[in-house]
């Protein structure tokens, strides 16, 4: 991902029926992965209020893989579009601890982990392939989050494609809180 020129496009929904959801997915040429454990620790910044400035700081562990992502404010009132940096670390526990311990050293200090279970499903979608991801957060529930990467003038048509699919999923009650905030507020 090009760190100037590409944004994450989300919407996030409330999940009630995951069989009836997968069964829609897959009628639509969607294939689903396996479920994962992934546990994001989120860094607050020594010098400026993340939650103020609405961005996020956080390492991503899945597995032995691990990542590290900024995520920029959110663009607009109804989607969770933001610019996204994200990078892969070296794989094993022992890197993700070491570049926590070089975060705390440059005074970030962890703010919260999210710990969830998470079914990816990629779907080709009006000639762009989504991510139709199905999380079971601990301590905030269950969720269907669709997402895609455009670039900064193709931003209005990616918004637009996730709405229609949405809709054609019957998905409804939008959240663009992350799962940072809700954890936070529960």
């Amino acid at each position: 991902m090009t760190p100037s020129s590409k944004y994450e496009v989300e919407q996030k929904f409330p999940l009630s029926d995951e069989a009836a959801l997968l069964a829609k997915l897959e009628s639509l040429g969607g294939v689903p992965g396996e479920t994962k454990a992934q546990v994001d620790c989120y860094y607050a910044h020594p010098a400026r209020d993340f939650a103020a400035t609405d961005e996020a700081l956080r390492i991503r562990r899945v597995g032995e893989l691990s990542f590290i992502t900024y995520k920029g404010p959110k663009l607009d009132p109804i989607t969770k579009t933001r610019r996204e940096i994200e990078l892969p670390l070296p794989p094993g526990a022992q890197m993700t601890i070491e570049y926590a311990r070089l975060l705390k050293a440059l005074g970030f200090r962890p703010v919260a982990e999210v710990h969830k279970q998470r079914r990816v499903v990629a779907l080709e979608w009006q000639a762009r392939t989504v991510e139709v991801a199905i999380d079971n957060v601990q301590r905030v529930g269950r969720f269907v989050e669709l997402e895609l990467s455009a670039d900064e003038s193709d931003l209005d048509a990616a918004r637009a494609a996730l709405a229609a699919l949405a809709l054609t999923l019957g998905l409804s009650g939008g959240e663009r809180r992350s799962y940072l905030e809700m954890l936070l507020e529960a």
